[in-house]
């Protein structure tokens, strides 16, 4: 059968894009940026239409969140159960069986040996400073570090850790003090001037003779905080030992790792957790996004002798409520059920097309990526490897014009980030549309 999408029947925006456009200057807050004019009706799978009708390939899936697709009926059939019985009660007061039993499936898949624990919040940025709260009144330290080019979140805590791009903390200083920075395992772009292939992840040598040897005693440090695979920074899949000398560097001072999954995590990658594709074993996992397949909904997973709170030292209303649940509940069946298999399987043969596509093309610097989470470096030509963030923003726009949703990630990066059920057809569409676009642009 013939895939419903691309489908595009005039101009964009069209008409009623247009008209919703203009109602939405006129009432909500400036900070909305977006790339291109979709103004969305109506998701199934990979197809979203909007609201005139055109028919899109979503690749971009509401920033790697409909991991199941858009409106699985499997999730909305358990949604639309569980708001039969009853929508709330608050899990810091009461009890319910469906998030006893998602906390039972989430404990039992735990990335390292357990027992494991689970918080629930609403949202990643809500997890991660629940996170470094917990590592901070179990270790009695205060200092934490993160990497350049990490994103964790813009409320204020996570937002001290966030060092992705400058806008998202330009103007709202001060921050969470004891913050410390220091450089991921980005060997494309290697902060030491290292050739892949020579590489001993001399990034961390960065890590323990300048921050450990002159600024921060690591007998002070509550924890490391790390994205496995980086996601905003530009879908960086990082060298092979990064992780595990971290892993061990940690151990060594006795010093938490957090490990920040919302964007990697919950099959994305090909695996339920991206930390089992580098053999590591966090203390700490937080997770979002792709947990409940577009519901409000976020886990902090910590062992159970991590998991100790001062009594009534965190909280939340709404984390974990029962709605949230089911969704999370049918999203783990699907993952489990065959979608996690599919998106490590249709992730290789993806990440192959677009390399062998799509490499040709003089402004294409680098394609790298594991399962269904591929970063499209575009440069300004392949001898500098410059970004060009002008040119990704063009690419974005004519491959929404052509019927590809798309979002970008790091200085010139493209993503791809689509639902963990798509076949390879639509893998095909996809470099298609992307090669087309670098085409037609020059």
């Amino acid at each position: 059968m013939a895939k419903p999408y691309p489908k595009i029947i005039g101009p964009l925006p069209g008409p009623k894009a247009a008209a919703s456009i203009a109602r939405d200057a006129k009432v909500m807050s400036q900070n909305y940026s977006k790339d291109y004019p979709l103004v969305a009706a109506r998701g199934q799978g990979a197809l979203v239409e909007d609201v005139d009708g055109n028919a899109f390939l979503d690749f971009g899936t509401g920033i790697a969140v409909a991991g199941t697709g858009h409106s699985h009926p499997k999730v909305v059939q358990a949604i639309k159960d569980q708001a039969d019985r009853f929508l709330h009660m608050c899990y810091t007061d009461f009890y319910y069986d469906n998030l006893i039993q998602l906390g039972e499936r989430l404990a039992r898949r735990g990335p390292a040996p357990g027992p494991w624990r689970v918080f629930f919040g609403n949202s990643g940025t809500e997890v991660v400073e629940g996170a470094i709260k917990l590592a901070r009144v179990v270790t009695g330290r205060q200092k934490l570090i993160a990497f350049y080019g990490a994103f964790h979140g813009r409320s204020y805590g996570a937002m001290s850790l966030t060092a992705s791009k400058l806008v998202q903390k330009r103007g709202y200083g001060p921050f969470v003090p004891e913050v410390y920075h220091t450089h991921y395992a980005n060997c494309y772009r290697c902060p030491v001037g290292k050739e892949p292939q020579t590489c001993n992840v001399e990034c961390l040598n960065l890590l323990t003779d300048t921050i450990f040897a002159h600024t921060v005693n690591p007998d002070e440090v509550a924890a490391v905080v790390v994205e496995p695979v980086q996601g905003e920074g530009g879908y960086v899949v990082p060298h092979p030992q990064f992780l595990k000398r971290l892993r061990e560097l940690t151990r060594k001072h006795g010093i938490l790792l957090i490990a920040d999954e919302v964007q990697c995590g919950m099959g994305r990658t090909g695996k339920l957790f991206a930390s089992e594709h580098f053999d590591l074993q966090p203390d700490i996992v937080v997770l979002a996004k792709g947990i409940a397949s577009g519901m409000p909904l976020a886990a902090l997973m910590a062992r159970a002798d991590v998991m100790k709170w001062n009594d009534g030292g965190h909280g939340s209303t709404f984390g974990g409520n029962p709605v949230s649940a089911a969704a999370a509940l049918a999203t783990l069946d699907l993952l489990e059920g065959g979608f996690i298999e599919n998106a490590a399987r249709v992730g290789d043969y993806l990440l192959k097309r677009a390399k062998d596509v799509l490499l040709q093309q003089p402004k294409m610097g680098d394609v790298r990526g594991v399962g269904l989470m591929i970063g499209l470096d575009i440069v300004k030509d392949k001898a500098s490897r410059e970004p060009n963030p002008e040119l990704r923003l063009k690419i974005i726009q004519e491959c929404f014009n052509r019927g590809l949703i798309l979002i970008g990630c790091g200085k010139s990066t493209i993503r791809f980030a689509p639902p963990l059920n798509i076949d390879t057809e639509d893998a095909d569409i996809a470099v298609r549309i992307v090669d087309e676009a670098m085409t037609a642009l020059g």
